[in-house]
């Protein structure tokens, strides 16, 4: 295994790797500068667009351009021209929340959660958003939403409030796109003042998940235990996503800038997008979004 700084942008808040199979091209964010990224397998070809808002994450179309979730609502961004076009703003009379980590189920919809900016009060909630752009509602009383993913038969989401310290599963229905049986998949270490950020899930079922403020990544087995700790250059590592031509290389965003003056600094390698060679580990093709 080797650790390598594959983009230095010194994203202020970089989100959301995501490995598009298509293109074969990876898109990431930076959260609080309110841009999309897009680059090469190994980092070269960078391409940067502008968004009027912060952004949370992102989702490539079927039709083109992606869906993203910005503070203002989930919205249409179109490559050629740069434009954004609003599909719905889920909390308009709520200014301290914005939309945070989102990702694309297997019939194409986009499961996207909201977190208070502050985070600190259960203010934020997870949506669903159907290829029709009708937007419902999933689960609520959520302080700061991250890590959505999919077991790889579809039928069991994985989902994080990051300062509950609890990963949580779902049973997910694919034919509806509801969920139920929200329960505790894993319990994740803090006593090193971290918690859980964004999620993969691998081949085998396995989930992947960054400790942001900790500086490890953790595979967890699908029974929930810890199956492998890979401990990270920098501490504010926030997100993962395996993509690369054979989907074996581990993506990871970093943030430069803690977005609260009570998070921990870090070191000059902050803020870089980093990809993991010979973990011997694949990942699953990321679906697009079907609207």
């Amino acid at each position: 295994m080797r650790i390598e700084v594959l983009v230095d942008v010194k994203t202020v808040l970089g989100e959301g790797p995501l490995w598009d199979v298509e293109e074969e091209r990876l898109y990431w964010v930076d959260s609080l500068g309110c841009n999309v990224f897009r680059a090469a397998a190994d980092g070269r070809e960078v391409r940067a667009w502008d968004v009027p808002a912060p952004i949370g994450s992102m989702a490539l179309r079927r039709k083109g351009g992606a869906v993203v979730s910005l503070q203002s609502g989930f919205h249409l961004l179109d490559f050629k021209t740069g434009d954004c076009e609003l599909i719905v703003d889920p909390e308009p009379d709520t200014p301290k929340t914005r939309l945070n980590d989102g990702k694309v189920d297997k019939r194409g919809r986009f499961a996207c959660g909201s977190m208070d900016t502050m985070e600190e009060g259960p203010n934020g909630a997870l949506y669903r958003l159907d290829p029709d752009l009708k937007l419902t509602k999933l689960d609520d009383g959520i302080i700061v939403s991250n890590g959505p993913c999919w077991s790889p038969d579809g039928r069991i989401f994985y989902f994080a409030d990051t300062w509950t310290g609890e990963i949580w599963a779902y049973d997910y229905d694919l034919d509806t796109g509801s969920v139920s049986n929200r329960r505790t998949f894993t319990k994740v270490d803090t006593s090193r003042g971290g918690a859980a950020d964004g999620a993969t899930v691998d081949a085998e079922g396995f989930l992947w998940n960054a400790l942001v403020y900790d500086g490890r990544l953790v595979r967890y087995a699908p029974d929930g235990s810890v199956d492998r700790i890979i401990e990270m250059p920098v501490k504010k590592v926030t997100s993962v996503m395996f993509g690369g031509p054979n989907l074996d290389i581990l993506y990871v965003t970093s943030m430069a800038k803690p977005p609260l003056p009570r998070f921990p600094g870090d070191g000059v390698q902050r803020g870089s997008l980093f990809a993991i060679y010979d973990l011997g580990i694949r990942g699953v093709p990321e679906p697009r979004f079907a609207g």
